[in-house]
């Protein structure tokens, strides 16, 4: 199967300010050569700490901010260096999901114009039908037509959301982003907002690029994973199989700190040691070889590359093979 979206090395680097006068200004690599692809109707989910780059990916897929090389095909076309004349009608087809359902959202726009604004820009929709697009879209997500003359700061976390999702289908996209789309939301109302994502996905036959640090959502909506850390993609497999058979180190700290109820259990898992590292000044060779318990020699000068280990499952690991003992119970 063809994939609707690919990405091949991509690179971001930000130029951080000047600590004082005189002083060098820092660059930072957000994303450092990452590359995957996305099947049309899959779930890629994408996992790490925070400032690990997953946002500024997103960002990067979508334009809002220019890589500074790499590529980024959608549908067999490619994206970066494509005149924004030719790039809005591809806007069409790739929507966004913000983290904060609030902010995300215009405060003065009553709910039904932010919803029906999409529709205008693209025109999509005639005046005379446009009110009935819109409320349409509002029941898809789980409102009423009695929301569509509110504003925002009148709604719950969860329904602010259900909003933006409203809105990011206006246009009927191909791919949608979610970027940590129920992090902002309380516990009880995230299960609600991930399975109105799927009931979504297989209604409208989307592709999700799902951005997130919980592992436990992660495991529950994704078909595959690709794990981050400081800019780079260190290990990507089948969401069963990373869950259960982890081939980096990092991976494996990050399942050994998901919460488990059996406090024997949890007293006997290993915690992650060491400090994250400056991502302006990354180590040298392996960036995660500092807090690694596998790290040797090779691991401080050579950065390993992301090759497959078995069908479908890629590691960047000098030692996977050690790693691959491990498994989650």
């Amino acid at each position: 199967m063809t994939p609707l979206l690919e990405v091949r090395d991509l690179h971001k680097t930000f130029t951080l300010k000047a600590t004082r006068p005189g002083a060098p200004r820092q660059a930072v690599r957000a994303v450092d050569g990452v590359s995957f692809g996305l099947l049309p109707g899959e779930t890629l989910g994408l996992v790490g700490e925070s400032g690990c780059g997953k946002s500024t990916i997103a960002k990067l897929l979508l334009r809002l901010i220019e890589p500074d090389s790499g590529s980024v095909s959608f549908a067999g076309r490619e994206l970066v260096g494509l005149p924004q004349r030719e790039l809005l009608p591809l806007r069409r087809e790739m929507q966004m999901i913000f983290q904060d359902p609030f902010s995300s959202l215009n405060p003065r726009q009553k709910v039904g114009d932010i919803v029906a604004e999409p529709l205008l820009v693209h025109g999509l929709a005639h005046s005379g039908e446009l009110r009935e697009r819109m409320l349409e879209l509002l029941q898809t997500v789980g409102l009423s037509a009695d929301h569509a003359d509110r504003y925002p700061h009148e709604f719950s976390g969860g329904q602010r959301q259900r909003i933006g999702i409203a809105r990011a289908l206006a246009v009927r996209p191909k791919l949608v982003i979610a970027d940590e789309p129920v992090s902002a939301l309380d516990l009880s109302i995230r299960a609600q907002i991930v399975n109105l994502l799927q009931d979504l996905q297989e209604q409208f036959g989307l592709t999700y690029l799902f951005i997130s640090h919980d592992l436990g959502i992660i495991e529950h909506i994704c078909n595959r994973v690709a794990v981050m850390y400081l800019g780079r993609i260190v290990e990507l497999a089948p969401a069963e199989t990373l869950y259960h058979a982890p081939r980096h180190p990092y991976t494996a700290a990050l399942l050994h700190a998901v919460p488990v109820t059996d406090p024997h259990r949890a007293a006997h898992r290993p915690l992650l040691g060491g400090e994250d590292p400056s991502a302006a000044h990354p180590p040298a060779g392996c960036h995660f070889h500092p807090r690694c318990p596998y790290a040797r020699v090779i691991c401080k000068t050579h950065y390993p590359e992301l090759k497959e280990q078995q069908p479908g499952h890629f590691a960047a690991c000098h030692f996977s093979s050690e790693v691959g003992k491990f498994r989650v119970g």
